[in-house]
């Protein structure tokens, strides 16, 4: 059986109190945290950086898992690897040379990956499956939180699943989007291990609740 590993985005907590958001999401059960980076110019949002990366780090020994929704990428990856990021992903239109971006992410301490969103092909994959930790589907087209899992990101985490599983290597397939325990086994089954939860978890007053459901849901699978 896979390793399941649930990832609540701190896109939908409350920033007013963060680091009590992020102890308790870990103390009910969760395996990583999920940090969501947009520059209003890839992403049409504005979130947050390297500062709010470092300020959660103490709180919580699980591993971060910082998204980057920013163009260009190669600046701000040393400044996220310093503030305690354990995992880095970027979406290769966002890069001028994938190659080099993911060997950058590696030369500074962390794991390396790549996001795909809706419409972008899993080719960029034939050339770097050597320096990839983690594979991401974005099952909604990256902005903002709340939006409704694409169904057509099925196919494309299948797809993905069988490239990691004819490179032979150990390597992560996260699904971020529209994530609920109604569809967190749908996405197990097409092969994802990893999975984001946004408003899911963070907008119920009982974080421990839907991930234990969302844990029964990927049992069944």
């Amino acid at each position: 059986m896979p390793t399941y590993r649930i990832a609540p985005s701190i896109l939908s907590a409350d920033f007013a109190r963060l680091g009590e958001e992020v102890r308790n999401v870990v103390s009910d059960g969760a395996d990583m945290i999920h940090f969501d980076v947009m520059d209003n110019h890839y992403a049409p949002n504005l979130t947050i950086g390297p500062l709010v990366c470092q300020a959660i780090r103490p709180h919580v020994q699980v591993p971060i898992d910082v998204h980057l929704m920013v163009k260009p990428v190669d600046r701000i990856i040393p400044d996220f690897a310093k503030a305690g990021a354990n995992i880095i992903t970027f979406h290769p239109e966002a890069s001028e040379h994938v190659d080099r971006t993911l060997q950058l992410i590696r030369d500074n301490g962390c794991k390396a990956g790549l996001v795909f969103n809706p419409a972008t092909s899993l080719d960029y994959l034939d050339y770097v499956m050597d320096k990839i930790d983690i594979i991401l589907i974005m099952s909604v087209n990256p902005g903002f939180g709340g939006q409704s899992f694409i169904p057509e990101a099925l196919k494309k985490i299948a797809e993905a699943r069988r490239r990691i599983d004819a490179s032979g290597r150990d390597i992560m397939l996260e699904v971020d989007g529209g994530i609920k325990i109604d569809n967190i086994a749908a996405a197990a089954k097409a092969g994802a291990d990893t999975f984001v939860a946004g408003s899911a978890i963070f907008g119920k007053p009982d974080y421990k609740a839907v991930i234990d459901n969302m844990r029964t849901e990927l049992a069944q699978v």
